[in-house]
C-alpha cells in the first residue's frame, strides 16, 4: 500500500498524497500554522527559504532514510515554537525544525519510482506554499490581535500538544 492507502505509486497517487499529507499530519499542520505566530514575521520571500528547505531534506529523507527518533524530534518541534513564542529560544531554532519536517514527510514515498516521487514532491511544495502563506498572513494577523497573555495561553497549548504527541510516539 503507498501513502495515504492508494494502492500504486501512480503520478496522480504521488500528487494526491503530496498534497494531503501536511494536511492530515495534525503535528505538521500545527506545525506549519505556528510558524506565523514567530519569528517568520519578516516578508513572505522567507516562505520561499523554508519551502526549499523543506524540499531539500524531503530529498534528503529519500536518499538517505531512517534518521533515528525524527518522528519525536518533530512532534517535539512544537514544543520549539512553544519557547519561541514564550522567547526562551531564538526563531532560528526552527529552522532545522522545519527541514526535519520535510525530512520525516519523504518515510511514505520511500521505494516509488521517480516519476510518482516527482509528483509527491511537487504536490508537497503545493500543499505546504499554501499553509505558509495562510500562517504567514492570515495566523500573523490574528496573533498581532493577541494580549500578551493570550500569546502565553497558545504557547502553553502548542507545548501540551506537542509533549502529547511525543508521549504518542515514545508508547506506541
Amino acid at each position: 500500500m503507498g501513502a495515504l492507502g492508494l494502492s500504486a505509486p501512480t503520478p496522480m497517487a504521488g500528487l494526491i498524497s503530496g498534497l494531503a499529507h501536511p494536511v492530515l499530519g495534525p503535528d505538521h499542520l500545527l506545525f506549519l500554522l505556528a510558524l506565523g505566530l514567530v519569528g517568520f514575521q519578516r516578508r513572505m520571500r522567507w516562505m520561499l527559504g523554508l519551502l526549499l528547505l523543506g524540499l531539500s531534506a524531503t530529498t534528503l529523507g529519500l536518499v538517505l532514510p531512517g534518521l533515528p527518533g525524527s518522528e519525536l524530534l518533530v512532534s517535539l518541534s512544537l514544543v520549539a515554537v512553544a519557547l519561541v513564542l514564550l522567547q526562551r529560544l531564538p526563531a532560528v531554532v526552527l529552522l532545522p525544525a522545519f527541514a526535519l519536517h520535510g525530512y520525516v514527510l519523504s518515510g511514505s514515498v520511500i521505494g516509488w519510482e521517480a516519476t510518482p516521487i516527482s509528483f509527491y514532491l511537487l504536490g508537497l511544495l503545493l500543499s505546504q506554499a499554501l499553509l505558509l502563506a495562510a500562517s504567514l498572513t492570515l495566523v500573523r494577523r490574528w496573533a498581532a490581535k493577541l494580549s500578551a497573555a493570550n500569546l502565553r495561553l497558545v504557547a502553553g497549548l502548542l507545548m501540551g500538544v506537542g509533549l502529547a504527541f511525543a508521549w504518542t510516539t515514545l508508547v506506541a
